[in-house]
């Protein structure tokens, strides 16, 4: 029989051409000309094309420019210094890159730019290397960014080049080269290639504004005279002399795609349809087709969003028609730093090739322990668990072992196990005895907790309640809680699932000065890795020994690693000031959206900045679950991934709350205009959105 092949293997078969194209061009408003002013004793494109000459595995060297009079300097270089110069579209770049790929007859293309005057011929190499060996569409070594501004290296296909030439519509993907492939990881395998020490992605060695240039000719008077340096030559004139990273300290990476993605219109239509395609397969093996109502297509406008996703960055995510969004969902508030965190991802690839799960206990046990128990005011000691129903069942098993009662009052969302989700309308499958032990109490009721106490006298082993969710606490109120719990022989079990890390380091209990008998942690922990953590004075604490609180996962190694990441990033930077300015930012924006279109009778934004909980009432002519779901179609198709609250991250920016600002005058235009007709139920073209049920 004939052996098939794919296309690459058979380009594999024959010399592939691999050529880099150098994308210049003399226009910059904040250093015009740059890219043909001198650094050193030679122009920064020399600089560029003399490196990229050195690449390993490239044959050809070329330079694609516009076809502007203003850069006619370039081909005229070009011509001197006898490189290929092809020249097209200005603002359609990727139609540029199109041309000269083809006009070189290249196989394989490695981008790189010319205001890159650094870019090492090493690194740039092993990219090149890595899309070679594992037939990849794409590698880079910016996803994320984990190398200085400066070594930025892309390698492609050209068939995935003229894929994106071919089908790329939105401004962005024409304007910049490779948005369409990375935003399309369904059609296209994209790689990367991380860095070989941490902190260097905070380095900026590139020439945009006369400042770069300006440090730039300082490292050049301090490099060695002899031959090309190297990333490390560099990186070790700056350790030589820190202070000149002080002259371009201020400009920020990759601004031109920030402000290309700002002018970026709102979209008419989105197309989801590999999302739509997929569903059946997906359900076929996966009940709701995921594992959470909360991801489900239940709880999103069915047909006219996405279902699934392919990769995240930053405060955004892409789905598999790689449509892109500004992400509130934030992994359910699993992502406290944002996708791709370079602290979080440094730390799970050093672990990784130490171990995963081990035989015993690790020292990362203890050494996380150490710092909750120096961020956490009711830590004194620390058990983990993988999700926050284990912390919370083992908090409330703790209660119950002490005080020798059955009987709990909740107050929030406790999690899945069978003594807490018994007490809702999602009890199905849990015995009736069960169920007669958990009781609801109202948030902010301290009179109808009171009662609880009093219906169930000596019954009660604790109250475990979020110590805030939609509404912010009366004043006093958790300490009456707190009071009351006690007052009855109770203990308080503060579940800061969400709020911990989030409302201040040391969760809601810092942030209001009431220390509750134990606690959970969870959610944001280590930025998307499952861990939870029990945490409490170590009377109460010891008592784990007794209890039956274990798990073959709760030491692993991957999700200690990230945590303590995560907590060391908290004391370091301002992680929570950060979220509370973009979250109040955002839901400012919002509100002004929700007055602006008439709406404020019926749309409601409460609760903390980081996490604010989006309210819908019904209006006269339609149910708040139909409004809702209107809202949520069109604020999606606007590019904001929206179902519930602002889960806000660190990584959120300011140009996605620009983004998030815009998709809620959109949508509330549309709701509006809807509501006016008197007809927005009849015309809604998805299935009502119903609650799985209410808890907050």
């Amino acid at each position: 029989m004939p052996v098939i092949r794919s296309g690459f293997e058979r380009l594999r078969s024959r010399k592939m051409k691999k050529v880099a194209i150098i994308q210049a061009r003399m226009g910059s408003s904040r250093l015009p000309g740059k890219v043909l002013k001198k650094l050193g004793n030679r122009p920064v494109l020399q600089w560029v094309v003399d490196r990229s000459r050195l690449i390993p595995g490239i044959d050809t060297v070329a330079v694609a420019t516009s076809e502007s009079t203003s850069d006619d300097a370039i081909q005229a270089w070009c011509e001197d210094y006898g490189v290929a110069c092809h020249r097209g579209s200005e603002d359609d770049v990727l139609a540029r890159f199109e041309t000269a790929a083809k006009a070189e007859g290249a196989d394989i293309v490695m981008r790189v730019t010319a205001d890159c005057p650094f870019i090492d011929p090493q690194i740039s190499g092993a990219v090149l290397s890595r899309l070679i060996r594992a037939d990849a569409d794409y590698v880079a070594n910016n996803l994320p960014a984990v190398w200085p501004d400066g070594l930025d290296c892309e390698v492609f296909k050209a068939s995935a080049l003229y894929a994106a030439a071919r089908d790329a519509v939105r401004k962005l993907e024409r304007e910049h080269v490779t948005p369409f492939i990375k935003h399309n990881r369904d059609r296209f395998k994209v790689l990367s290639i991380g860095s070989l020490a941490p902190g260097l992605a905070k380095e900026r060695w590139t020439v945009d504004d006369p400042q770069d240039l300006e440090f730039l000719q300082e490292i050049v008077k301090r490099l060695p005279s002899e031959g090309e340096p190297s990333w490390m030559d560099i990186l070790a004139v700056l350790d030589a002399a820190p202070e000149l990273r002080k002259i371009n300290s201020a400009t920020i990476r990759n601004e031109g795609l920030a402000t290309s993605v700002k002018a970026e219109p709102i979209p008419e239509t989105r197309n989801y349809d590999r999302s739509n395609a997929y569903l059946p397969r997906a359900e076929k093996v996966v009940p709701l087709a995921a594992q959470t109502f909360s991801k489900s297509r239940i709880q999103l406008p069915q047909g006219k969003t996405p279902l699934f996703l392919t990769h995240g960055e930053a405060g955004r995510v892409w789905d598999i028609d790689g449509n892109e969004y500004v992400d509130l969902i934030n992994g359910l508030l699993a992502n406290l730093l944002g996708y791709n965190d370079p602290d979080v991802n440094d730390a799970i690839e050093a672990q990784l090739r130490e171990g995963i799960s081990y035989s015993l206990a690790t020292k990362l046990e203890t050494e996380l322990a150490e710092r909750l128990c120096n961020m956490i005011p009711s830590a004194e000691q620390v058990r983990y668990g993988k999700n926050g129903s284990d912390a919370n069942t083992g908090l409330v098993r703790i209660a119950r072992y002490v005080t020798g009662r059955d009987h709990i009052i909740g107050c929030g969302y406790h999690g899945w196990q069978d003594w807490y989700i018994g007490g809702t309308p999602r009890n199905g499958g849990i015995p009736k005895a069960v169920r007669e032990l958990i009781h609801l109490a109202p948030y902010n009721d301290i009179d109808a907790m009171d009662k609880m106490f009093r219906e169930h006298k000596d019954d009660v082993a604790c109250v475990i309640m979020e110590p805030m969710n939609a509404v912010w606490p009366k004043e006093g109120y958790l300490e009456e809680v707190k009071e009351l719990a006690h007052k009855h022989g109770a203990l308080l079990i503060f579940d800061e699932i969400i709020t911990g890390f989030r409302f201040s380091n040391g969760g809601a209990q810092e942030l209001f000065g009431v220390t509750p008998d134990l606690s959970s942690f969870g959610k944001g922990m280590a930025n998307g890795l499952p861990i939870s953590a029990a945490v409490g004075r170590a009377d109460l604490m010891k008592e784990m020994e007794e209890i039956f609180f274990s798990s073959t996962f709760g030491g692993e190694a991957l999700s200690l690693a990230a945590a303590i990441a995560v907590v060391d990033k908290l004391e370091r930077e301002p992680v929570v000031e950060t979220i509370n300015k973009r979250g109040t930012a955002m839901a400012e924006g919002a509100r002004a959206a929700i007055a602006e279109f008439g709406l404020s009778d019926i749309m409601a934004l409460n609760g903390h900045p980081s996490w604010m909980i989006l309210a819908v009432n019904d209006h006269p002519t339609a149910r708040k679950e139909a409004i809702k779901t209107r809202f949520l179609r069109e604020i999606i198709r606007s590019g904001v991934l929206l179902a519930a609250a602002h889960d806000i991250s660190y990584a959120h920016s300011e140009t996605d709350v620009a983004q998030v600002v815009a998709g809620y005058r959109e949508a509330c235009r549309i709701t509006a205009e809807e509501l006016n007709s008197g007809k927005l139920e009849e015309r809604l073209d998805v299935p009502v959105i119903e609650p799985v049920f209410k808890v907050r």
